[in-house]
């Protein structure tokens, strides 16, 4: 069975050499600093505003990524509450750039709503947002 994307894609980038640890693998800290970028996208457009990382939970690295694999990293908005949310993350590589497909590692992030100082702020309600950013809590590109 194929395994399919969960979310929609939200960025795309190339794991180059200097990504790399002594073993030549790319360091995962690096992984979760992607994944952490594109969530806080989804984040800061389903908040419409400002946002910040809370928490990061049930990583799990599923197999390495390498040099000159294309991560694609997938987001869906999985729970909005009054000023918090959970943003479901998906990382996905293209192998050489143009070979098999497969996904590398998911996690859970938490973002907060924050206003100008810092201070959390309500998330508009789903009825309130304008129609780009909303498609069945996928966050759009």
């Amino acid at each position: 069975m194929k395994e399919v994307t969960r979310g929609r894609l939200t960025t795309r980038t190339i794991a180059m050499p200097s990504d790399t640890n002594p073993a030549g693998d790319i360091f995962g800290g690096w992984v979760l600093s992607q994944m952490d970028i594109a969530a806080g996208i989804c984040a800061g457009q389903r908040a419409q505003g400002r946002v910040v990382t809370v928490a990061v939970d049930s990583m799990s690295f599923i197999r390495p990524v390498r040099v000159g694999d294309i991560l694609g990293v997938y987001t869906e908005v999985a729970y909005s509450g009054r000023t918090s949310m959970d943003i479901h993350v998906e990382a996905w590589v293209r192998r050489g750039r143009i070979g098999q497909r497969e996904r590398v590692t998911e996690a859970t992030f938490k973002f907060v709503s924050i206003d100008e100082d810092g201070a959390p702020t309500p998330i508009p309600d789903e009825k309130d947002l304008p129609t780009y950013v909303l498609d069945n809590n996928n966050c759009e590109f």
